[in-house]
């Protein structure tokens, strides 16, 4: 694809060019214009700054005249930078050629789109591509108002790249691709990566993200959702950051889905069932309507489609005033006219009201096609720390899933389980009192959960090293307090599953 734009957008680098891509890259690395660089140039204040749409910390970092000060002027800040400076550094003629360029007056250059350096999980020097003012703080940041604008890093891409399931897969679905951060990631562990986006100029910039990474081009398709997915086509992995933004109308197609209220989410949810092979996972950032007179876990679980298990946890949840406001500061609207503002402002409560609309809900949703006729669904609220990457957490939840499907309370007590790596137990209770008025088992790690349990489920979780049955266990402990050894393995089997099932104990063997 040679270099396009639209009306209002500036041309974008042609995509046709792998050789210009290559050398830019190297010249890039060569400057070490990476993510440790930016941070080591910029220091922790104004690298995290510059996520919150400020950029005058990074501006005062970067006056000197060092190679990596120009390209981070040049690339993130959009400052123009003399032309001889410039040549020093990149290969000018092939970015201004292949159009990463362009000329601004007689002797200065500007880039024609942002380009962050983004670390990989594996140590890899990645660069993601978005349109000029996009790379970080989003398009309301530093003021792109343009309805097909193409953002770069955020809170909500991380996000869904560190809880993605990342086992080696044959075949991987990015949905939305946007500047292509999922389908990069997924080109690690995927063979074959399919990207759709409606927006064109977002799948230009997915192939000028892969090829500035590094990584092997993706088959990029242009259409809504799963419309460019042809009817005999499955793949192992779905991932998806949908314009999932609740809004009245679909002002800006990089976060407003343009069906009402949450239906985008719930049809992207729905269909994906029927496009995963089995075992696969597909998983999403959503968001969701708390409506009067309607239980939200129970919405959440009509979407789940046949055969899939589900974990959803709900992450955050605002009123309909906090979310409207949220939105209008992330479009810029707060900083225009005052009239249009109210205007906009009242749009969405109305739209909020004839709904029913009392709240909306941010989490994240795994689905993993089982198979099962008595499928899984976990709905929950967890707005807590988590400590990421989750992947293999989420990975894990659903083999603990298929592992408690298939074992009653017999099986459960002639099992062997060794209690998860880095679980503490806590005593809560009066100082000096002689016992505890309860017990607490803490995660420090994955989901960091914590879990109330009693002297027996304390007892039993710290003695679970992976070398005695359950049950012998058990009759250990009931001989040990004086207890009935059967009245205690009828009763503990549920405890012992809820331990398995929110990762304190694992299965072993």
């Amino acid at each position: 694809m040679e270099g396009v734009s639209d009306a209002n957008l500036p041309p974008l680098p042609s995509s046709d060019r792998p050789e210009a891509a290559a050398r830019l890259r190297d010249a890039l690395l060569g400057a070490s214009f990476t993510a440790d660089g930016l941070l080591e140039l910029l220091g922790a204040p104004a690298y995290a700054a510059l996520a919150r749409s400020e950029t005058v910390p990074a501006l005062r970092a970067t006056r000197g005249d060092t190679p990596l000060e120009m390209l981070v002027r040049l690339f993130l800040l959009q400052q123009p930078v003399p032309h001889a400076r410039v040549a020093g550094v990149l290969p000018v003629d092939v970015c201004l050629e292949s159009g990463w360029l362009t000329r601004a007056g007689a002797d200065e250059l500007t880039a024609t789109v942002d380009v962050r350096p983004y670390g990989g999980p594996g140590g890899e020097d990645w660069f993601i591509v978005s349109d000029l003012g996009c790379a970080v703080g989003g398009a309301g940041g530093i003021g792109s108002r343009d309805e097909g604008v193409v953002l770069g890093v955020g809170g909500a891409s991380t996000t869904l790249a560190g809880i993605t399931v990342r086992t080696p897969v044959a075949s991987a679905l990015d949905v939305g691709t946007g500047s292509g951060i999922q389908a990069l990631h997924a080109a690690r562990h995927a063979t074959r990566v399919t990207a759709t986006d409606v927006n064109p100029r977002a799948l230009h910039i997915t192939a000028l993200t892969l090829a500035l990474s590094g990584a092997p081009a993706a088959d990029l398709r242009e259409g809504s959702l799963f419309t460019p997915v042809r009817d005999d086509e499955t793949y192992d992995l779905i991932v998806s950051n949908p314009p999932f933004v609740i809004s009245p109308g679909a002002r800006l197609t990089y976060r407003d889905g343009g069906m009402g209220g949450d239906d985008l989410c719930r049809t992207i949810v729905q269909e994906a069932g029927e496009r995963l092979n089995e075992g696969g996972f597909a998983q999403f950032l959503a968001n969701w309507q708390h409506v009067e007179g309607e239980d939200w876990q129970d919405r959440l679980r009509s979407w789940v489609p046949r055969g899939c298990d589900a974990w959803i946890v709900q992450r955050e949840v605002q009123d309909i005033t906090q979310y409207a406001e949220l939105w209008l500061r992330d479009a810029g609207d707060h900083r225009g006219d005052e009239a249009e503002y109210r205007a906009r402002y009242d749009a969405w409560l109305d739209e909020f009201e004839a709904r029913k609309v009392k709240a909306v809900g941010f989490g994240w949703i795994a689905l993993r096609k089982s198979g099962s006729a008595a499928e899984s669904i976990t709905v929950e609220e967890w707005p807590h720390p988590v400590e990421q990457p989750l992947g293999e957490t989420v990975r894990a939840h659903f083999d603990r899933i298929d592992y408690l499907r298939t074992h009653d309370d017999a099986a459960l007590l002639e099992a062997r389980f060794a209690l998860a790596a880095e679980v503490v137990q806590e005593q809560v209770g009066l100082p000096g009192a002689e016992d505890p008025e309860h017990v607490v088992l803490r995660q420090n790690r994955g989901m960091r959960r914590a879990t109330k349990v009693d002297t027996i489920g304390a007892g039993f979780a710290g003695v679970c090293d992976g070398t005695m049955g359950a049950g012998r266990i058990l009759d250990a402990i009931a001989q040990l307090l004086g207890e009935d050894p059967v009245l205690l393995r009828d009763r503990t089997p549920a405890q012992i599953r809820l331990l398995v099932e929110q990762g304190f104990l694992e299965p072993v063997g």
